[in-house]
């Protein structure tokens, strides 16, 4: 498969401003440096802790953050470079799915007036064919035409989240951010979103950044797998691979956190110590090293390069001293 998506060394730092006159007195560095590719249909897992940068490094790929550094392509397309104008194009191929199905949907706006907006911006079709799009996208995640005119506070979260990714279809996107696209709802909905998002992306060959806490849900949807602490990437292969053997001694904390769902089965919990540093003022050298528990003197000393540990056929890149001479 050819790449559809390839993001190189990408960096959001937000400007800490004090001081009488507003000055800037220091960087949050939101995402450090990051870099990843995903293929055409296929689905890159992100995950790490609340704060790691995971839905920032979401919003600075589609530029609803400008992007401080690094370069994002699209179909080999240098997003970053892109004026106003040939961007709202270029936003027809990619394409993101909120997190809060709540807070997502306009209060003021009927369902129909919500999936035509696209359509209307992009100046695509007649006011006939916009409304059988929108019909039949309705019919594609599983909801009935005649709630059309209702409004989202008469459906349930479930419900919302289905309008939500139909209205990420709406342009027949290339690339979709999932960002937490299933946190806020109820388990057995959950499974049902999911199976959704599997089933277009068999269809209509998207590609998908799926970003979760949730590493059960990520190993379940995900091929690629990015594993994020402190705005960088510590770990990355395939979703194979992440599960069956975890290399950095951060995934492996995470892992040890996934419910065993068979009580006979022991499972060994490894505990993190110590609180998340803050990005304001990460730790010198490797930024896990306060809190890992396989830390070394030299973990202090210098930052581990992100390298591949794994061969030719299967790629398995970390950032830990343990794996470099």
């Amino acid at each position: 498969m050819s790449k559809l998506l390839e993001v190189n060394n990408l960096k959001k730092h937000f400007p800490i401003k004090g001081g009488l006159f507003r000055r800037v007195v220091g960087q949050l560095k939101a995402v450090d440096d990051v870099s990843f590719s995903i293929e055409k249909g296929q689905t890159f897992g992100l995950v790490g802790e609340s704060g790691c940068g995971k839905s920032t490094l979401g919003r600075a790929i589609l530029r609803l953050h400008e992007p401080t550094g690094g370069q994002v392509l699209l179909d080999n397309i240098d997003i970053t470079a892109l004026d106003r104008k040939a961007l709202t194009s270029a936003r027809r191929d990619m394409q993101i799915i909120f997190q809060d199905p709540y807070a997502s949907l306009s209060p003021r706006r009927t369902i129909l007036q919500t999936l035509l907006e696209p359509l209307e911006t992009h100046d695509i079709g007649t006011a006939q064919s916009r409304r059988e799009k929108v019909e039949a996208l309705l019919d594609i995640v599983g909801m009935r035409s005649n709630v059309l005119h209702r409004y989202p506070h008469e459906f349930s979260g479930g419900q919302r989240q289905r309008i939500g990714i139909a209205r990420a279809l709406t342009l027949d996107p290339k690339f979709i951010v999932a960002d937490e696209a299933v946190s806020a709802l109820d388990v057995s909905v959950q499974s049902q979103v999911l199976n959704l998002i599997a089933k277009l992306q068999d269809e209509m060959g998207i590609a998908f950044l799926f970003i979760s806490h949730d590493l059960a849900v990520v190993q379940h949807i995900s091929n690629q797998v990015g594993v994020m602490y402190l705005g960088q990437l510590v770990e990355m292969t395939s979703a194979t691979d992440l599960y069956r053997e975890p290399k950095h001694p951060y995934t492996r904390a995470l892992m040890s956190a996934i419910p065993v769902p068979d009580p006979r089965t022991k499972s060994s919990r490894i505990i993190l110590q110590g609180d998340v540093p803050s990005p304001l003022n990460p730790p010198t050298g490797c930024p896990f090293r306060t809190r890992c528990p396989e830390a070394m003197e030299r973990c202090g000393e210098a930052k581990p390069a992100f390298i591949n540990t794994g061969d030719a056929d299967n790629s398995h890149w970390v950032a830990c001293h343990l794996y470099q001479g």
